[in-house]
């Protein structure tokens, strides 16, 4: 791994603590304005001081967020396909790797659909993202999505991620399942957990924890956060937890004390 690419990871996952605590705001690329999300730019203000790195679209990183901003981007460069089609996994790469550079992106994103009816082209499309991130010292994050009759345990996502870091992802989001440890032994790369739908803040709170306490490096939530009834208390809780090993009710004792 060059320089230049360790360079990139270590601005995403930090050092100090080996963690990360991402954003995603990349929803609107399938869902449209979601919940929360109708006007990016208002959302991310209050919460990019307590982000370790931004996930979006190049369209929501040009038109919401200030261009001096030194938060890490993680580029969403896949997509094609919108909730109202049946068949989500029938991505393709949808920007380059010299836009990518252009906008000086720590990280570029790209979804899998390991046993979905274009599971070869969503792997080969990642094969080919990791060989041109390799050449320009940009590393890959590998988001493990699951099909509607896809079943989330362990045996599955240990599927998807070995698989992922097999093609030479640096980094793969997956979701937090029962026996996660192993999940998490058998993924040579690190693994962050996805939030998933808006559910209780001390259940999300609850999720990062068990997370973070079997393995994962951190997690990349959205909608439990900008969902949330108080999105910066929530960020910042979740940080606790994810950089400090704090307990839960801790964590929910911040997210309730934040204004």
């Amino acid at each position: 791994m060059d320089w230049g690419l360790k360079n990139r990871l270590s601005r995403i996952i930090k050092p100090e603590t080996g963690r990360t605590v991402m954003l995603a705001v990349d929803h609107g690329y399938f869902l449209g304005p979601t919940s929360g999300l109708e006007k990016p730019g208002e959302t991310i203000k209050p919460l990019l001081p307590y982000a370790d790195s931004l996930m979006l679209t190049r369209g929501v990183l040009r038109t919401s967020v200030p261009a001096e901003s030194d938060t890490p981007i993680v580029l969403r460069v896949s997509g094609g396909t919108s909730i109202l089609h049946d068949d989500l996994s029938n991505e393709d790469i949808t920007t380059s790797m010299l836009e990518a550079i252009k906008l000086n992106v720590s990280a570029v994103a790209i979804s899998i659909f390991v046993g979905s009816a274009h599971e070869k082209e969503t792997l080969t499309n990642l094969a080919k993202l990791v060989t041109q991130g390799e050449e320009y010292g940009i590393p890959v994050l590998a988001v493990t999505a699951v099909g509607r009759e896809m079943t989330r345990d362990a045996k599955y996502l240990s599927l998807c991620c070995r698989i992922a870091a097999e093609l030479g992802a640096h980094l793969v989001k997956t979701y937090y399942c029962d026996d996660f440890e192993k999940v998490v032994e058998t993924c040579p790369v690190p693994i962050v957990i996805a939030g998933g739908k808006k559910i209780p803040e001390k259940d999300a709170l609850t999720l990062a924890h068990n997370a973070i306490s079997h393995g994962a490096v951190g997690v990349d939530m959205g909608r439990n956060i900008f969902q949330s009834d108080n999105p910066v208390g929530m960020i910042q809780a979740v940080r606790v937890i994810v950089h400090k090993s704090a307990t839960i009710d801790k964590a929910y004792g911040i997210y309730k004390k934040v204004t």
